[in-house]
Order: C-alpha cells, then sequence, then structure tokens
C-alpha cells in the first residue's frame, strides 16, 4: 500500500502515540544504526521528551537494545518482518521465480513495492557474484530505496496517473545520489515517459556508482502495476545494451508467468 491507497482514518480512531512509536522505530537505518533521544526525534518530527519514552519503551518491550544512551534495533524487530513475509501472498507466489532467475543467470533479482517516497524489496534471490559487491550496504529483504533514482522506483512511479505523480513530487526535493543521478523533476517526467511507453526501465549508476540495473511492471489480471521485478549487476561485468538483450526478456517472461497469480 503507498500513500495513495491509504484508508482515510476519522481523527477519534487515530492513535497518535501508535503513530509517533512506529515513526521513532522507522528512524533506524543504515545511515544511522545508533540513535539517541535528540537524533530520534529530529528523524521521526517529534519532540525529544515524547521521543525519549517512545525509545524506553520500546526498549522495554525488547523492540530495541541500548547502553543507556545509545538505542539500536533488537532481533526482535525480525518478528515484524518475518510475520509479512510467511502470511503475505506477493513474496510467497515471486519468491519461486525469482530463485530461478537467480539460478538460470547467476544474478540477483529481486520483488519491489513503493512506500512513499521509497521502494522496499519484499522478495529477493541473491548470488554473489565473484570479486563483486552490489551496492554499499548490501541488499536484503526489507531494503528501501529512493525511488527516484532506482530501476524498480521508476516503473513504480510510471504507473502512477499524472495528477498522482504530481501529488508525489509535490514539495519534494531529488536527492543527488551519484553524479549521475537525476535531480530535475522536469527531466524525471520525462524519463517516466519513455519508460511507460517502453514498459521497462534501466537505470546507470543513479543510485551508485558501478551499479546498474533493469526493472519490468508487475501487474495483477485488471492491469494494476502491484510491484516490480529487476536484476542488478556490475557495470564492469556486463554492458548496459548487452544487459538488456540478455536479461530483459527473461523480466517480461517471469512477469507474464506471475500476473495470473496476483
Amino acid at each position: 500500500m503507498n500513500e495513495h491507497d491509504a484508508p482515510t482514518i476519522a481523527p477519534a480512531d487515530f492513535i497518535a502515540g501508535l503513530a509517533k512509536g512506529l515513526a521513532v522505530l522507522e528512524s533506524f537505518d543504515t545511515e544511522r544504526q545508533r540513535l539517541n533521544a535528540t537524533m530520534a526525534a529530529d528523524r521521526a518530527g517529534i519532540t525529544r521528551a515524547a521521543a525519549r519514552r517512545h525509545l524506553l519503551t520500546l526498549a522495554y518491550l525488547g523492540y530495541l537494545e541500548t547502553d543507556g544512551s545509545y538505542y539500536w534495533l533488537a532481533p526482535k524487530v525480525l518478528g515484524l518482518s518475518g510475520s509479512y513475509l510467511a502470511s503475505a501472498r506477493l513474496p510467497r507466489v515471486v519468491q519461486p521465480v525469482l530463485h530461478q532467475l537467480a539460478a538460470q543467470t547467476g544474478l540477483s533479482y529481486s520483488c519491489v513495492v513503493r512506500e512513499g517516497r521509497e521502494v522496499v524489496i519484499v522478495a529477493r534471490s541473491t548470488v554473489h557474484e565473484k570479486g563483486e559487491r552490489l551496492m554499499a550496504h548490501g541488499l536484503h529483504l526489507g531494503t528501501r530505496l529512493p525511488a527516484h533514482a532506482t530501476s524498480t522506483g521508476r516503473v513504480l512511479l510510471a504507473s502512477l496517473s499524472a495528477a498522482e505523480l504530481e501529488q508525489w513530487l509535490e514539495g519534494f526535493t531529488l536527492p543527488r545520489l551519484t553524479s549521475h543521478t537525476l535531480t530535475d523533476a522536469v527531466a524525471l517526467k520525462a524519463v517516466l515517459d519513455q519508460v511507460r511507453r517502453q514498459d521497462f526501465c534501466v537505470a546507470l549508476e543513479e543510485h551508485e556508482l558501478a551499479i546498474q540495473a533493469i526493472a519490468v511492471p508487475l501487474r495483477n489480471m485488471q492491469g494494476r502495476t502491484v510491484a516490480a521485478l529487476n536484476v542488478v549487476t556490475s557495470a564492469r561485468r556486463m554492458q548496459p545494451d548487452v544487459m538488456q538483450q540478455a536479461l530483459l526478456p527473461l523480466l517480461q517472461e517471469a512477469a507474464r508467468t506471475l500476473r495470473p497469480l496476483m
């Protein structure tokens, strides 16, 4: 579910404390693995006093560990993602196909959904390329990546209506991640128009140098894009035109195979 699909809620039914606690929990990522109350408050957009109470509560419940000053995620958090992976239909349906693609090509494939400004990996089959490392922090289930600078993000953004895309871009400065990253909204819209026409996206070193990817939309039988499938590889291993020629048909066939199951 993304922000455009989110249900409405009456103010009387909204639990602000729960929302703030989850915001604090979501403040931890690969850039900030340890937070104190001040840092958590800044990242969650709440007061330091509120952040401190939420950190203490989450630590008491076992979701965080602490040295008294800083907090970090505890293994118990994995139970939340584990419950999703065990019960959600999309990862269970897609995973065997990703394993098959990885075994066939010796490359790494992912299934990704959009969550606000980012995309999230919900299924993945990983093959470590000899002598290579893919992404600075690695890719794993639950990894969040910027939508504007990734092949999957652009495929998912291309599925939005013009009004939805304008809403997504409103008040948002596209961050520059490498010298190749598009940070101009007009230029991004032109790229998304091309993605929409060709029904796939190639992203070259926009999220990280020496990393390239190609993605296709995963649609259900009603024609709605529910996710994106992609393959990531090193620019040193495969030229972009070779990647498109060799791997795009495999991704497209996988999407066609999965469509009746969505």
